[in-house]
């Protein structure tokens, strides 16, 4: 994902002289060609990220357009208060880029885990959530937050993950993506746990159930229109997402179902749990503990269904 924002970000520079990137001290290597061709539009901010937040607000008031980038626990917990009053609070077109966001630093302990930075930014009036599930979709991401008004949390896997596209798909902010039909239960993914949706669908698949796959990359704003459709349609409703269960996706769409009222599904949210990793290990090894595999999640599912894919009583 790093490697495909970095390439779309250079592509943007060229296309419009606004575009400024901010780095946290980070990336260095990967902006070389962006660094080579617009030296003049490039800051390397140091370990100072609070600080690279209010002179992106600044260089936005100026007209140009930012975009501050940097590991995304430090993206967003460690600049909270800078990106809700400097940049929120004066609906500025910022865009905020965390890379590895999730358990992709899960190897370098608990200040690199970034499970919480959906749910603390996504109650900021004016933000816009966004977390693309591929390298296909970060591209498209870049463009379509680049052409918002206000400002954007654009939220990014590191490197290696699966694509969940094989084609360039239709892409618009607020709006999610169908990657699978289905009719027994729907599973709602975001970031790099759609390709982990695919997975567990095909499991479900071999188990007799019918998944149908939803790439729901924008957090703010949800798809009403999606979630009124697949609520309707399916019994149970999966939420996947390397995020806390608290006021991420699951959380939204939890929020989403009760302000409706009577609502036919029921909700089902895999994520962190409210506890912290203390132990070492990669992100795979973090997915095991917290029961983000494929295989955990779909034996979760067929445990919530009949044999006809229907709820247990």
């Amino acid at each position: 994902m790093r490697n495909a924002f970095a390439a779309e970000i250079t592509a943007l520079a060229a296309e419009d002289p606004r575009v400024v990137l901010l780095s946290g001290d980070i990336g260095n290597r990967l902006f070389d060609t962006f660094k080579e061709r617009y030296p003049d539009r490039f800051f390397n901010c140091g370990v100072a990220e609070a600080n690279m937040v209010s002179v992106a607000a600044g260089l936005a008031l100026c007209g140009l357009r930012p975009v501050t980038y940097t590991i995304a626990s430090f993206m967003t917990t460690r600049c909270f208060e800078q990106i809700r009053v400097d940049v929120c609070y004066h609906h500025l077109p910022v865009v905020i880029v965390g890379v590895g966001a999730g358990l992709a630093y899960a190897a370098n302990g608990g200040t690199h885990h970034a499970c919480e930075d959906i749910a603390i930014l996504r109650v900021l009036p004016e933000m816009t959530v966004v977390c693309p599930a591929d390298a296909e979709e970060v591209r498209l991401a870049v463009r379509a937050a680049m052409a918002c008004r206000g400002p954007v949390y654009l939220r990014l896997g590191k490197k290696g993950e699966r694509p969940v596209h094989a084609a360039p798909p239709a892409f618009r902010l607020g709006e999610g993506i169908v990657l699978r039909r289905g009719t027994d239960v729907c599973l709602l993914g975001t970031g790099n746990m759609v390709a982990v949706a695919q997975e567990v669908a095909d499991r479900l698949a071999a188990a007799g159930r019918s998944a149908e796959v939803v790439s729901l990359h924008t957090v703010k704003p949800l798809d009403d229109a999606l979630l009124t459709r697949i609520c309707a349609d399916f019994p149970l409703v999966a939420t996947l997402e390397e995020h806390s269960v608290l006021g991420g996706l699951g959380g939204s769409v939890a929020e989403w179902m009760a302000d409706r009222g009577r609502v036919r599904a029921k909700l089902l949210r895999f994520g962190t749990p409210d506890r912290y990793l203390h132990e070492a290990g990669d992100q795979e090894y973090a997915r095991e503990v917290f029961g983000l595999t494929a295989e955990k999640i779909a034996a979760r599912i067929l445990a919530e269904t009949s044999p006809e894919g229907r709820r247990t009583t």
